[in-house]
């Protein structure tokens, strides 16, 4: 009984130690500071690359503003770390709102304390107003693997220290102000897949130093200025890159012709050389890539037949073979075999005046964009043929004799539709049911008679454009066009409409010239407080320069009112508009000075005032703007010496 006393009496003192060692270890754990993953250096040199920008609260500036002293920097927006070492290796500061709301802004200089990040593997800053050059010191992040700067303000040239990212597999540069070449270094990313340098001002020769990229998928160099004759090592060098899935070229100033041996790319999907100089015969290797699917060979100066040979099985979905200098026949058999396109041009190809069955596009269901214009040949198009394409909604015709019906039913997913030059003589009656329909040009043809009025009830409606035609008014009430609610663009040049209707307040672009409109400007041309271009030379207009046209000062661009009967003053109110590149008020009866606020047009280019009764002295202060190329002052009684302006 003693002995079962003291067993509890010693239970009791157990369990009471073992409360108490419980307490202390609580009090031990909790009291214990919390251990972060991220490494001192690396938070103070985060911390140091913040203090180095202006950021502001959107997009990347919300995320480097959580940035704080004291906490775990792994656990930071756009911050990932190596989970062993706790090494930052990913810095995300991409601008998700792009362009027109930079977050973060400042110079990148070759001192920051990014660079002190130097496990770092992965640095997005796009769309950034880093507005400086890429550093030398760019180099030391030596683990890089993605480096996307896009749309980052930069200038400068590109360093050549960019190749000791010898890990790199993605970079992206595109639309930056680079100036010069491209660096041969380049050709030391043995690892890189995608190389990304679109609209960058780059020019000079393509190194060749690229056909080491062995690893290269994807290459983008378009929209730059790189020159030169490939047929030596460019485009040639890259046949052994047979990983490469795109390729983008367009709108350089390469020349050359293409190997015959294409189909060695045989991954190849997308082949863009668009804009180029290239020339000679387009290889029939290359339509025996089998991934083919996108191929643009438009605007350059390829010729002679073109064999594309048996494409059933083509996966290829965009085809534009545009403004190039092939002859004979379209290769009908071959093209209506791709029943896979989405969008096909053959614009400006010449058939040598060659008849062309346009019965082959019916074959092609799934097209969408189909762009036949200015093809030269005999053949009328009935626009029936393509009734039976549903998914069609941009359809261009322009410079082909086009047969309409009026039983035609078009399916109503159109919205864009182009039959400039086509010999119509009636107003398309079948667009009355297209409610998509967003762009119509039927300039230039044989139209008489009013403008039907359904259609400005068109929901879409954008831009329009009716030039050249015998147009003399307009169906419905005087403001029947400001129904257009949408309508942006309007041009009504040559015809012979007399009076100038009311104009939806949406409007930007308006075109009038060359018609019969007299008697004073309507006021009512001043609500348009969005208007860019407006052109109404050509008229008989009379009285002064509305002074309310200073409503357009925060965005005209374009004034021309040449060869009307206008007098007055030029009113310095009106012309002080910083966006205006062409004022145009030349055979007029207007008098006095030139306004001196034409110095505040910083962006003019040209100006013509010539035959009217300006009676100034000559403005030798014009040579104060900057950009100004083209002065016209002849017959008026300006006085003083004839100057050369330096900038002109």
């Amino acid at each position: 009984m003693m002995h079962s006393c003291s067993e509890r009496k010693m239970m009791k003192i157990i369990w009471s130690l073992c409360l108490i060692l419980s307490f202390f270890n609580s009090v031990f754990v909790f009291a214990s500071p919390v251990k972060h993953l991220c490494r001192p250096d690396q938070r103070d040199a985060l911390l140091e690359f913040k203090s180095e920008f202006h950021f502001h609260t959107t997009a990347a500036g919300e995320k480097i503003a959580t940035w704080r002293n004291n906490t775990d920097c792994c656990s930071w927006e756009g911050i990932s770390c190596d989970n062993n070492t706790g090494m930052v290796i990913e810095l995300d500061l991409n601008n998700k709102f792009g362009l027109w709301d930079k977050s973060l802004s400042v110079p990148l200089r070759s001192n920051s304390s990014l660079f002190r990040l130097q496990h770092l593997q992965s640095l997005y800053l796009s769309d950034n107003d880093i507005s400086g050059v890429i550093p030398d010191s760019i180099g030391n992040l030596k683990y890089l693997r993605v480096l996307k700067l896009e749309f980052c303000s930069l200038f400068g040239k590109i360093p050549s220290s960019i190749g000791n990212l010898s890990y790199l597999t993605n970079l992206d540069l595109s639309e930056n102000d680079f100036s010069g070449d491209l660096p041969d270094s380049i050709g030391n990313l043995k690892y890189l897949r995608d190389l990304i340098l679109s609209i960058c001002n780059l020019s000079g020769k393509i190194p060749s130093s690229l056909g080491n990229l062995f690893s290269l998928t994807d290459l983008d160099l378009s929209e730059n200025d790189f020159t030169g004759e490939l047929t030596g090592n460019f485009p040639f060098l890259l046949l052994n890159l047979s990983e490469l899935t795109g390729i983008n070229l367009r709108s350089n100033q390469l020349q050359g012709m293409l190997p015959t041996n294409m189909s060695s790319l045989s991954k190849l999907e997308v082949f863009y050389i668009d804009g180029n100089s290239f020339h000679g015969s387009v290889p029939s290797s290359l339509f025996m890539i089998p991934s083919l699917t996108y191929l643009n060979l438009g605007g350059n100066h390829f010729s002679g037949p073109l064999e594309i040979g048996n494409m059933s099985s083509s996966p290829l979905k965009l085809l534009s073979l545009r403004d190039n200098n092939f002859s004979g026949p379209i290769p009908e058999g071959s093209i209506s075999k791709l029943v896979g396109l989405v969008e096909l041009d053959l614009a400006l190809w010449n058939t040598g005046r060659g008849m062309v069955d346009f019965n082959i596009f019916r074959h092609l269901k799934s097209l969408a964009a189909l762009d036949l214009s200015y093809l030269n040949t005999r053949s009328m198009v009935d626009l029936s043929i393509f009734s039976h394409l549903m998914s069609l909604n941009s359809l261009y015709l322009s410079g082909i004799n086009v047969k309409i019906r009026s039983s035609l039913h078009i399916p109503s997913r159109i919205e864009t539709l182009a039959l400039s030059s086509c010999n119509i003589s009636e107003f398309p009656k079948f667009l009355q049911n297209q409610t998509g329909l967003a762009y119509l040009d039927i300039s230039a043809n044989r139209i008489e008679g009013q403008v039907p009025e359904w259609l400005w009830s068109l929901p879409a409606l954008g831009r329009v454009n009716i030039s050249h035609n015998s147009f003399n008014g307009f169906q419905g009430s005087a403001d029947v066009i400001q129904k257009s609610a949408n309508l942006s663009i309007l041009d009504i040049s040559s015809n012979i409409f007399r009076d100038l209707p009311l104009l939806p307040k949406a409007l930007r672009y308006f075109l009038g010239s060359e018609n019969g409109f007299s008697g004073e400007i309507p006021m009512e041309i001043c609500e348009l407080v969005d208007l860019r271009v407006l052109v109404l030379s050509n008229n008989n207009f009379s009285g002064s320069i509305p002074r309310c046209f200073e409503n357009f000062n925060a965005s005209i661009m374009v004034l021309h009112l040449h060869s009307n009967s206008l007098s007055g003053f030029l009113p310095e109110e009106i012309i002080s508009s910083v966006y205006l590149i062409s004022l145009d008020v030349g055979r007029n009866r207007l008098s006095g000075g030139l306004p001196k606020s034409l110095i505040n047009c910083t962006r003019l280019e040209f100006l013509n005032v010539e035959d009217n009764n300006f009676n100034d002295t000559f403005p030798f202060w014009l040579s104060s703007l900057p950009n100004l190329q083209i002065l016209v002052l002849r017959s008026n009684s300006s006085t003083g010496q004839y100057i050369l302006l330096e900038n002109l």
